[in-house]
């Protein structure tokens, strides 16, 4: 598989984020750009990701993870979606993403919910409304129920900073958590909250916690496609 970071100069955008850059691996295609820092709170911080293809495996995910997204808040972010699907496809690869993408305690808070929501459920029917195998779709830019979480291509997570200011935090050293809403249309409160740590002298973000990524989202009108 040939991978490799290719940077795209944009101009500097009116609201002050940075320059768009690009990774790609094999055939799919990754963009970043975003003004979010650990270094210090900004209540006007921005990000976008898109992508033209889920991970098609684990290695592609660790790839993308530690060469790209996950060097910063936005980009570790926006790979939540991306676990949380890679996890619907292949409980044992999704696992071992998530494992890499998430801080530790976070990881069986998302796999026990994601479990009953991706199921079928032991003693549910197919159709049991809680199953929600498009929840990974519904932060992505232009998926809605009525249009059964079909999301504009290539995909994309917008997001912008919380009202919530970065936190310190007295575990395995000071660590500093940023609180980041990626946007979706699965909710009526349209905001998803998700905290994102970085730990002392590591270059790479973590996801701490993200409970309403996995919450129930509204119910999907038609038959959901999958994604690519």
């Amino acid at each position: 598989m040939i991978t490799g970071i290719l940077f795209s100069q944009l101009g500097q955008a009116n609201d002050g984020q940075d320059k768009q850059t690009t990774f790609t691996y094999g055939t799919h295609t990754y963009t970043m750009i975003g003004t979010f820092s650990a270094e210090a709170y900004d209540a006007k911080a921005t990000g976008i990701v898109t992508f033209t293809n889920i991970p098609a495996d684990y290695t592609e995910f660790e790839t993308v993870y530690t060469q790209f997204l996950g060097k910063t808040p936005h980009g570790a972010a926006a790979m939540m979606p991306m676990a949380m699907e890679l996890y619907r496809r292949d409980r044992d690869m999704g696992l071992r993403c998530l494992k890499l993408l998430c801080y530790p305690t976070n990881v069986n808070s998302v796999t026990s919910i994601l479990n009953t929501k991706f199921g079928p459920a032991k003693f549910a029917p197919s159709n049991d409304p809680y199953l929600q195998p498009y929840l990974p779709a519904a932060v992505l830019k232009g998926a809605t129920p009525d249009n059964s979480y079909t999301p504009q291509q290539p995909y994309t997570v917008e997001m912008k900073a919380s009202v919530n200011t970065h936190n310190k935090m007295q575990i395995m050293g000071d660590g500093i958590v940023m609180y980041i809403y990626i946007m979706g249309k699965g909710w009526d409160t349209e905001q998803r909250q998700v905290e994102i740590i970085r730990q002392p002298n590591s270059p790479l973000h973590q996801v701490f916690n993200c409970p309403s990524l996995y919450t129930q989202c509204k119910q999907i009108k038609g038959q959901w496609k999958g994604l690519e």
